[in-house]
């Protein structure tokens, strides 16, 4: 069987794609059919044709499937975000739990029956719209010339025009339409990726869904030291020295600014927390043009917090850049993550929670809801008793590693952004925690690294030789970020954590890094996973390097797309090297798939 370019034909769908397109074969020949939904009948054009298999779109739906729904949003064809928005919540769900079998069965290598003995049932959302509390809109201009703000066609940099996303939160709407209005009547230009003009790329909004606080970023086409050096240089001297000093401190009086290229979080002439009213202050000229009317604007939406730019002249996707001035209110934004028990129906707050700051580089999951059963389901796999020691490695603002700190006797996080690094020392000290401890760098240089350290300074210590300042902790955190001394005194410790916990980016981790993981052997690795390809990938490492799969469940994060997130416990197996004893966790901790009369190793391995 052979189609050509535009040619139409029915198909009947029978299956879904990774990324959501249904999947039909017509005379046993392939096709990969965007916006349909498995039990679709459909009249499909054929857009691109492969020896095997071909491409192709709906033309109309002939015979509707019983999972077919009605979209809430009408570009949902259109925009490349929700690929499954026509597909019923029910079935997004049963999708999601099988790419995950599947993905762990194919790619990782895993038995069948040991998977589907270890998989739990996803949990998913009692509300699947409007749960994200961040959204970044890219700006640019329509084929008419008219400053539009949305989202991008699938594979393309076509902007949609959409100020109101189903998955978004209201004032998103309110806050974009003040925005392209200010650019509009102050002939602001918008970004043109083509030819690298323009001032204003993107627009990210954060709310924090239990504070109500709301931020602003945009992200401009300048370089940071080019805008505020202009800036000072018009002011008088007394205000230019105060602006200069400012630059150089955050409001706690700290430094903020840092060398190297990192991360740069500054203010512009703050004024003191809680003062939200505009007041035309002269301090805010010249980062944008005519700011105060913009600022005067969002000023009166109700929670607005931190109003900020992020400089960016990269000509990349990036989006954001890595130099931030607050131009308004606050650096952060706070919110509140709720512990709940996962053992009961519903999954009640157990009445702990942990309060974070957010700042517009922070990476903090985006369904704030979810993630509390996300991180609660962490927290019960890491099986902590207080006696233990953990890394947590591609830490973020510290969200899991303070989960995990209440039910630890020492928690070391690892985040390569310094900013983040930042926010998280500030988020353990508004917690009044003070047993987590976290380093900048990579996971994958950071960990190795120590590691290497650690083991030369322990064979110096054997053999009579050891030194004050031999601990691997000393070189690898970075310009002020050296641990503690009781960081020092606990080497071995670190060297040999109880538990990792890894949240890494989509692409996984790094082999150094699961190499790594693999010679400090902890008793229990907890893997969160938003790609479970590349989780099913790093599985395999690990089951091939000593560990075993205990329990597996997704949690959907993100309703009317292909993404899910996937949580996986894992153990270390038994070798004769281990002094073996009985501990009993029972189904709170480890659950029913490492029972409480399974026989795990001992803390003290011999050696």
């Amino acid at each position: 069987m052979t189609f050509q370019k535009n040619e139409i034909t029915t198909v009947k769908i029978d299956d879904t794609g990774a990324e959501g397109e249904g999947i039909g074969r017509v005379d046993g020949f392939t096709l990969f059919v965007k916006d349909a939904v498995v039990g679709d009948l459909v009249e499909a054009r054929i857009v691109k044709v492969k020896k095997k298999y071909a491409y192709a779109r709906v033309e109309k739906v002939v015979t509707p499937s019983p999972f077919r729904v009605e979209p809430k949003c009408a570009y949902h064809r259109q925009c490349g975000g929700c690929q499954l928005q026509a597909l019923s919540y029910d079935k997004q769900l049963q999708f999601k739990q099988d790419k995950i079998r599947n993905n762990l069965i194919r790619l990782g290598g895993f038995d069948k029956a040991v998977v589907d003995g270890k998989m739990e049932p996803i949990i998913g959302m009692e509300e699947p719209w409007h749960y994200r509390n961040k959204a970044q809109y890219p700006v640019g201009r329509d084929k008419e010339g008219n400053i539009v703000t949305g989202f991008y066609a699938g594979r393309t940099h076509s902007i949609i025009a959409n100020t109101d996303c189903a998955l978004g939160v209201a004032e998103n709407r309110e806050i974009l339409e003040m925005i392209l209005e200010y650019m509009k009547e102050n002939k602001v230009s918008a970004y043109d990726e083509t030819t690298g003009t323009g001032l204003v790329r993107h627009v990210l909004i954060r709310k924090g869904f239990t504070s109500g606080e709301l931020m602003v970023c945009l992200v401009i086409n300048r370089y940071m030291t080019d805008v505020l050096c202009k800036s000072f240089s018009k002011g008088r001297k007394d205000k230019t020295d105060k602006r200069n000093k400012r630059e150089k401190t955050d409001k706690n009086g700290k430094e903020a600014s840092q060398k190297g290229g990192k991360t740069v979080c500054v203010r512009y002439e703050a004024r003191a927390d809680g003062d939200k009213e505009w007041d035309g202050g002269e301090q805010y000229r010249n980062i944008l043009p005519r700011q105060e009317e913009l600022l005067r604007r969002l000023a009166s939406v109700k929670g607005m917090t931190s109003v900020s730019v992020s400089f960016n002249k990269e000509q990349s996707n990036v989006i954001m850049g890595k130099e931030v001035y607050t131009i308004w209110g606050k650096d952060t934004i706070s919110d509140t993550i709720h512990v709940r028990d996962m053992d009961k129906p519903g999954y009640p707050y157990t009445g702990k929670e942990l309060g974070f700051y957010i700042s517009p580089l922070s990476f903090y999951q985006v369904n704030p809801i979810q993630t509390e059963k996300l991180y609660s389901l962490a927290l019960e796999y890491a099986g902590l008793t207080g006696q233990e020691t953990v890394w947590d490695l591609y830490c973020g603002i510290g969200t899991i590693s303070l989960f995990l700190a209440g039910s630890a006797k020492k928690v070391y996080g690892v985040e390569v952004i310094p900013q983040a690094i930042q926010d998280a020392r500030e988020n353990a000290k508004r917690n009044n925690i003070r047993n987590a401890e976290f380093f900048v760098g990579k996971a994958e240089e950071v960990l190795p690294a120590f590691y290497q350290q650690g083991e030369a300074e322990l064979y110096e210590m054997s053999e009579g030789r050891g030194g004050a300042d031999t601990a691997g902790s000393r070189d690898i955190a970075g310009e002020g970020d050296t641990a503690d001394s009781g960081a020092q005194g606990g080497s071995a410790a670190m060297l040999r954590p109880d538990v990792i916990v890894v949240d890494p980016p989509r692409k996984g981790c790094d082999e150094a890094c699961l190499a790594t993981m693999l010679k400090m052997q902890p008793d229990r690795i907890v893997y969160v996973s938003c790609d479970s390809a590349t989780l099913a990938r790093d599985l395999k490492v690990l089951c091939e390097g000593g560990y075993k799969l205990c329990r597996i469940r997704g949690v959907d994060q993100f309703g009317m797309t292909v993404h899910v997130e996937t949580i996986v416990l894992l153990s270390r197996k038994l070798s004769d090297s281990h002094i073996n004893v009985k501990v009993g966790f029972g189904k709170g901790a480890l659950g029913q798939n490492c029972r409480a009369d399974e026989t795990i190793s001992a803390r003290r391995k011999i050696r």
